[in-house]
């Protein structure tokens, strides 16, 4: 169910927020948890019911590893060995089976079948909160004796963040289920709710899928691209992933604080940053944790000197990579990422600054040609666009691209489509980001989530299909 399709938007999120509060008001706040567990659950299997014996063998067989965990003196490290062997077992399966067999096939030679195994939704992040909790058992960082199995569900399962992040830790999360405080109307959390998801929402239906059709001509269906043209390739996907992104992100927020939870930001306006450290500080915030917390600091972090700091940076941004998608693409994503902090580490240590414009250009060109890498469903688009950022197409756009262009997207001219991207680019370098927005008066609050909400609410129902979140591929 996607947060930006009518039966969300109008069935599913307005029902289980009545329901919700009338528990609550009806003197049934027990059975807040088991409401909030079975409406995640029926919110997961609309796509694919099959999926909830995933999901459910997941939590079960966690929590019950979390709970020996917790009382094993001897045989510990094994067991936790296990558990996240287990957990990764299982993401390797569903996530690289397929690529694992063509890369196989591509290096031996062979013809082994491809197994077409469907990937069950948020497998990768609901797995990555998984392996955190079993980690901070681990080294003694919680007791999950104190816990209920109802909390901990309710922790991997909550619906706004369960699809596509942002990726919670479990102690910031699991004592909200159950605090006194959050079981109450909280109207000051219902209208910053409302306001989060309406953001989300215009981002999403007004930006984000207007750009889906542009970046698809330049990815899959433009047969050669000069300089121009890649470069406004590469920029329209730049801004689809983060107002894509982002919205799903401001629409989980939202959601949850309707239930009085409150998820932590992913974004902070990234494409402002002056450098590439800065840039993974304010973009996916909570996946630039789990990476820190849960692979750079335990392959050894910057404890270990330059050399072996280099290193642990650019493996923990291949494993990043790798995470997120099983082609080699994401690899070298992920080393391009890599590479880049460990130049800028080096550039840091040697105390050597640049011009804070040039910094964030540098940066804002390195982004977006690595996000080409990224998006790009093969080696010959990728090759594609290589050649034209080299000029080999030559560098003004062409009048067939201007025609196929006109074309993927009917009825609208190529100039007002041009005018449509710098805007959007505009809205990303210079207005404020979401957790700015939240911070005005309430009343210029209300104006804007009603301006924004009636707009996107008429795009939702447009007789094209709701495209669903990048992110939810992942």
């Amino acid at each position: 169910m996607i947060f930006s399709s009518p039966e969300f938007v109008l069935l599913f999120l307005p029902a289980t927020v009545l329901l919700y509060y009338a528990l609550l008001r009806g003197g049934y706040a027990r059975f807040i948890g088991f409401f909030l567990f079975s409406a995640s659950l029926v919110y997961y299997a609309w796509w694919r019911p099959e999926n909830l014996l995933v999901i459910l063998a997941s939590i079960i067989f966690n929590y019950a590893f979390g709970q020996a965990l917790g009382r094993l003196d001897r045989w510990r490290k094994a067991v936790f060995i296990l558990g996240v062997a287990a957990n990764l077992a299982a993401l390797g399966f569903y996530k690289y089976t397929d690529f694992a067999l063509r890369t196989l096939n591509s290096l031996l030679a062979t013809d082994l079948p491809m197994q077409g195994i469907i990937l069950p939704l948020g497998i990768s992040f609901f797995t990555f909160q998984q392996v955190a909790y079993l980690s901070d058992i681990f080294m003694r960082k919680h007791d999950p004796a104190r816990e209920h199995f109802l909390d901990y569900c309710c922790f991997v399962c909550f619906f706004p963040q369960l699809v596509a992040g942002p990726i919670v830790h479990h102690q910031e999360m699991m004592p909200q289920f159950h605090d006194a405080k959050n079981q109450e109307i909280n109207w000051e959390n219902i209208f910053n709710g409302i306001v989060l998801f309406s953001i989300g929402l215009a981002k999403k239906v007004l930006i984000a899928d207007n750009l889906s059709p542009l970046v698809k001509y330049c990815f899959e269906t433009s047969p050669s691209l000069t300089f121009a043209e890649a470069a406004l390739g590469s920029t329209c996907y730049t801004l689809q992933l983060y107002f894509d992104f982002s919205a799903y992100s401001d629409m989980a927020v939202g959601a949850a604080l309707l239930f009085n939870i409150r998820l932590p930001w992913n974004f902070d306006s990234p494409y402002k940053a002056l450098d590439i450290q800065d840039f993974w500080r304010r973009w996916h915030i909570t996946l630039s944790r789990w990476l820190r917390d849960y692979l750079y600091i335990p392959l050894g972090g910057n404890r270990k000197g330059k050399r072996r700091t280099l290193g642990n940076l650019v493996m923990t941004f291949l494993l990043g990579g790798l995470w997120h998608g099983a082609a080699w693409t994401f690899v070298i994503w992920g080393a391009l990422h890599g590479i880049a902090l460990a130049v800028h580490r080096l550039w840091r240590d040697a105390g050597l600054r640049l011009p804070r414009l040039l910094g964030w250009f540098l940066t804002f060109v390195f982004v977006s040609l690595a996000w080409v890498v990224f998006r790009a469903p093969d080696m010959q688009s990728l090759r594609r666009f290589a050649k034209g950022f080299l000029g080999l197409n030559g560098f003004s756009f062409s009048a067939p691209f201007q025609r196929g262009l006109s074309a993927t997207v009917p009825g609208a001219e190529f100039t007002p489509l041009f005018v449509f991207v710098a805007c959007a680019l505009c809205m990303a370098l210079l207005f404020p980001n979401s957790a700015a927005i939240l911070r005005w008066r309430p009343q210029k609050k209300l104006y804007l989530a009603a301006a924004l909400s009636v707009v996107a609410l008429i795009s939702i129902f447009m007789p094209e299909s709701t495209p669903e979140f990048i992110y939810s591929k992942f």
